[in-house]
């Protein structure tokens, strides 16, 4: 799209970062994680190379958190760009450093995600200037240094980019046909929703957390901040969702029958 900034790459290369997320990043023991792990300190599976040594069967081993954790390129971006391609290990200064900035890179390039994607939708046509200015500034922030990104009133960014994305959602669900259904951070934690018609359904922040959505029909609905942890999306056509992440897909279970929106790729744990 002319006079837009050339984006970063919004998809984790874990070849290019130097295992951030396994370090920067705290967990606790529970049904995602074999154990607890604080932030700053290197995961016990990570090897000196920066790959994980349990890579090949994380969800066997009982990290099914880290199969579907999605940092959208922000540790290629911190790793190579921030810090010029200082390690961690390496140069031991720039560690904290490193460490702290990584989770404000993530919320960044999250909101380029959604902004980027919100831009190719022509029915937010009326909304593409405001959503340009919003892509520009944010980009610019993640090219800044580490003291700048640090000190980054992301809360602030980031509500005004919603409220972009908000309209972006009204405008492309209004071109939906028939009545909608508005279940906007809706308690739906194992709801029986097998072959429901979604189309153009506001789903913002619902959970749907174990829920049976299979051949359910969300085309045009809008997930953003929805919880699909174990929801059952096999069947299930999620074609045109609005601002559906990979990460939310990693968390579902699916099948080779359920149709995902273009330029996100299908689960490898989903069944055939």
């Amino acid at each position: 799209m002319p006079g837009l900034p050339r984006l970063p790459l919004l998809k984790a290369d874990c070849g290019d970062c130097f295992a951030l997320c396994c370090v920067a990043l705290p967990f606790a023991r529970s049904a995602d994680f074999a154990f607890d792990k604080a932030a700053g300190t290197p995961c016990r599976n990570l090897r000196q190379d920066f790959r994980c040594g349990t890579h090949a069967t994380l969800r066997d081993k009982g990290f099914q958190g880290c199969t579907v954790f999605d940092c959208f390129g922000a540790g290629q971006q911190v790793s190579q760009v921030t810090f010029g391609g200082r390690d961690w290990r390496t140069d031991r200064d720039t560690a904290a450093a490193m460490f702290e900035v990584f989770p404000v890179m993530r919320q960044l390039h999250e909101l380029l995600f959604y902004v980027d994607q919100a831009l190719g939708l022509p029915a937010a046509r009326p909304v593409h200037d405001a959503l340009r200015k919003a892509l520009t500034e944010t980009e610019e922030l993640t090219r800044a240094d580490a003291a700048a990104l640090a000190a980054a009133d992301v809360p602030a960014l980031r509500a005004g980019i919603n409220t972009l994305l908000i309209e972006t959602s009204e405008l492309v669900r209004a071109k939906v046909p028939g009545k909608k259904k508005n279940h906007r951070g809706a308690d739906l934690m194992g709801a029986r929703l097998a072959g429901a018609d979604l189309r153009g359904a506001n789903l913002r922040g619902a959970y749907l957390i174990a829920a049976d959505l299979g051949r359910a029909d969300l085309r045009g609905a809008d997930l953003i901040g929805a919880d699909l942890r174990d929801a059952d999306l096999r069947g299930a056509d999620l074609t045109d969702t609005i601002f559906c992440t990979q990460a939310q897909l990693n968390a579902a279970r699916g099948s080779a029958a359920t149709r995902i929106p273009a330029g996100l790729t299908r689960p490898a744990h989903w069944t055939a």
